[in-house]
Parts: C-alpha cells; structure tokens; sequence
C-alpha cells in the first residue's frame, strides 16, 4: 500500500510539474514574441513582414498631444508598446517617453547617433548605433543586458523569430543573435552593406542590401535559398505578403518578388525619369505604397504593379507610408506630414512640421508618432483630447 500510494502521489507531481513546465514555457513564448494588438507597434513597420499597416485606427481629427524635443535630428522611427514610446536620436541618446504625456521615463547613452529603429520584444528593447553596437536594454528600466559588436554602423532595424534577434549590418554581414543574452547563434555574408532591415515570416528571413540581391535564409540555421538578383542596390527593407516580396530599389524601380519561385513577377519604373526609393513599401492585399527622391508617393496595384495614383511633394520622400484603414500617413523632407486617401491619393490633411521628416510614422493606441530632423518628436491624437488639461511633464 505505502509503495503503490508513493508512486501515485510520486505521478500526480510528476503530471503536476509538466504542466507547470508546459505552461510556463508557452507563457515565455508569448511573453517573448512582439506584441500584436492594436496597442503596440514593437517594431520598423509594425510587424515582423514589414507591411507597415496599423492594426488601429486613427481620429478624423487629428492634433497635436505633446512634443519631446532632442538636440539633433530623429530618423529613427519610433516603436509603441504598453504605454511608453521607444525612440532613437542622432544626439547618440535612447529614450523611452510615456505616451499619454510625452514625459521622460529613461534615457540610455548609446555609442553612437541611433538611426535604427527599436525592437520591443518580452522585456527588452532592442536597437543599433553608427559605431556598430547593437544594444539589447531592459525596457522598464534602461539598463543595459547585453551588447554585440559589429564592424560596420548599424542603421538596419532588428527583428525577431523563435527567440533570435536578426539584424543587418554595413559590415555587410546579417546577424542572428540569441536574445536572451545577444550570443551569436550565425551570421550570413552579402557583398554589400546591409542598409535596410530585414522581414520575416514561417522561419525564414527576408533581407536585400548593397550587393544588388534578395536573400531569403532559415532562421533556424542560416541555409541560404537561392537568392534573387535585383539588378540594382538596395536602401530599403522588404515588406513580405504570402509568396511575394515588395522593395523600391536605388535605380528607381518597385519590383514584385516571388520568392518561392526565385523571380521578379513585375517591375515598376517611371517613364519619364530615374529616382532612388529609400522608403519601405506599405502594403494590403490590394494595394502597394511607396514614396522616392523625386517627390512622390505612388500606390501601385498589388497583382500587377500598374499605378494606381500618385501624390507630389515639395521634396524627398524617404519616410515610409503607413496605412491606417482607408488612410496613408506619410512625411515628406518638405517638412510635412500628410494624410492620404488610400482609394485616390487625395491628401486629407496635412501637419506642417517645419523641418524635414525622413523618419516613419508609429501608430498605436489611437496615436500617430513621429520624428522630424530639428530633433522633436510629436504625438498626434484627437483633436478633443488635445484640448484637455495635460499632465505636467515635470
């Protein structure tokens, strides 16, 4: 009797602690995968695949709700997650704001001016420098948990997949680093910089830079698939949707990528001039959305790549469009930021900044943020709200 109740009681642990182990572990996955609610924006365009499309909406109306001033110019595009905003600056600092009344929470002394754009993932908060330093922080705190050096400035934005950090370099090496504690798990060689950040989507990574091709590895391990030559180089990222990969390239073309098949489906070019596209594409099911240098924002049928509309400028368009239901925000180095229509390209509205906006919009929790090259962050909401008492910023 005292042998068979001991090997029962001895089996219910047993099942007790498996499920302990089971539900821990699954907790830990989902603690340490983006966040993926209309709350967040973790990450450079939103989500792993880069679609650069909000899961919230937007006011009609919207106003100005705070700024948050820096010394030198904001290219990095901010990232969203529970409240606190996640932005580098070029004055080499890394801050963390709280969203409802842009109040300063922390801020943590990089290597070097922070164009990366963050990776907010579990309890870290992830982003590299131009001297090539990627920094892992703790994101309640600020405090450093680890660094990896590179041997190129790192302006590519991280990702994430299966607990791996992957992020590209101007050594011309892409990273896959451990995100518990940034050990490198492999790295893979281009012959050129690695400007743009890469996507991923199923286990694989998507990532183009300066060597003129499309990479698509295991994330696993870092086997490579045949790559895909571009026939020019590449400062933007790729935006990922089932099979097909969307990317603006430095020679002036938008190309459809079918990535499964190793080919270009369709190459957009205008006809009347050549123009380098640094901005990532926004995309729907329908819809693909890009800006370039000669001013102008297009939006090109998804299936074909015919051009559905296009909106000019007063300059550059490096930052890229997000979509938010039936609206594209996109700043502009004339120093706007604009609200589109997405059936027609009609500009809604606009907000005149004053100083040129090569940063991306973030958008969660019915805010828009964004930075401009004066060195402000802005956070746009509604119109009402804005009116209302805000809290001190002391």
């Amino acid at each position: 009797m005292f042998q068979r109740d001991s090997f029962r009681q001895w089996r219910n642990r047993l099942g007790v602690l498996i499920a302990l182990a089971l539900f821990t572990t699954a907790s830990s996955s989902a603690a340490d995968a983006p966040c993926a609610t209309d709350e967040c924006w973790p990450m450079f365009r939103g989500d792993p695949q880069l679609t650069g499309v909000a899961r919230c909406s937007l006011p009609k109306d919207l106003a100005v709700l705070w700024t948050f001033e820096t010394p030198e110019p904001i290219t990095s595009t901010a990232a969203i997650v529970d409240g606190v905003v996640y932005v580098g600056s070029m004055d080499e600092y890394f801050y963390a704001l709280d969203l409802m009344s842009g109040k300063l929470k922390w801020k943590y002394k990089a290597k070097g001016a922070v164009q990366s754009s963050p990776l907010v993932v579990g309890s870290l908060v992830v982003f590299g420098d131009e001297e090539g330093v990627i920094h892992a922080l703790d994101r309640a705190k600020g405090e450093m948990r680890w660094t990896f050096v590179t041997d190129g400035q790192v302006i590519s934005s991280a990702n994430f997949y299966d607990g791996k950090i992957l992020v590209g370099s101007y050594d011309g090496f892409l990273y896959c680093l451990a995100a518990k504690d940034g050990r490198l798990v492999w790295k893979h060689e281009t012959d050129g910089y690695l400007h743009g950040s890469p996507s991923v989507m199923n286990g694989l990574v998507v990532a183009a830079g300066c060597d003129e091709r499309l990479h698509v590895l295991q994330v696993s391990d870092g086997k490579p698939e045949p790559s895909v030559a571009l026939g020019s180089v590449v400062g933007a990222s790729a935006s990922l949707g089932g099979s097909s990969v969307f990317i603006g390239t430095y020679g002036g073309e938008v190309l459809s990528i079918d990535w499964k098949a190793k080919h270009v489906a369709w190459r957009h070019r205008d006809e009347d001039k050549e123009f380098p596209i640094l901005a990532s594409a926004a995309i729907t099911d329908k819809i693909v959305i890009t800006g370039g240098r000669d001013k102008t924002v297009r939006a090109l049928d998804r299936q074909t790549g015919k051009l559905l509309w296009k909106f000019v400028t007063k300059a550059r368009v490096e930052s890229s469009p997000v979509i938010v239901g039936e609206r594209a925000f996109v700043g502009s180095s004339d120093g706007n930021l604009y609200s589109l229509s997405l059936k027609t390209g009609e500009k809604l509205w606009h907000y005149e900044a004053g100083s040129p906006i090569s940063a991306s919009p973030a958008v969660a929790a019915g805010c828009l943020v964004v930075g401009t090259e004066d060195g402000l962050l802005y956070c746009f909401g509604s119109a009402a709200e804005a009116r209302r008492p805000r809290p001190s910023r002391d």
